[in-house]
């Protein structure tokens, strides 16, 4: 019977666990790190400013999102077998729709705040969301599988 659990007994298969709360960190950090630099560089404050909020927390928030609920899979499900390829695409764009469609909505709504009426901030969000969102879930869902144990083929 295979091992099914994340510790494998061969040691070719040794993989490091899915810790969640790193992973979360990470998707915060890079993302604001990386569009931070690119703000600092061009001058744009705006840029500087979403890359802490819109961008890398858009970011956090779909990583631990999708990685508590890949935590919850059964070691049997289809989500472990399916190709990493595969499963990772259809994260990224599963959350790339639902990105898009909060984004357009808070485009939509969030100007009608009199606090937010003559702010650019609700219109990055059409961008950044979905953007954010396809980037964060396509990383976490492949971290996520590449800590499964390979499935062995039957002889």
């Amino acid at each position: 019977m295979p091992n099914r659990q994340n510790t494998p007994t061969d040691p070719d298969d040794a993989r490091p666990p899915f810790v969640l709360w790193r992973e979360v960190l990470v998707a915060y950090a890079m993302p604001a790190a990386m569009a931070g630099a690119g703000g600092l560089a061009t001058g744009q404050s705006q840029l500087l400013i979403a890359a802490a909020t819109t961008i890398a927390g858009t970011s956090a928030v779909v990583a631990a999102l999708v990685g508590a609920r890949l935590r919850r899979r059964p070691a049997d499900s289809w989500s472990t077998h399916a190709p990493r390829t595969l499963l990772a695409a259809g994260a990224g764009l599963c959350a790339a729709a639902i990105g898009l469609a909060l984004g357009w909505s808070g485009a939509h709504w969030l100007p009608r705040v009199p606090a937010l009426a003559d702010s650019p901030w609700p219109d990055r969000l059409r961008i950044d969301l979905p953007v954010s969102a396809a980037i964060a879930a396509t990383m976490i869902t492949w971290r996520w599988r590449s800590t499964r144990p390979r499935r062995r083929r039957a002889r």
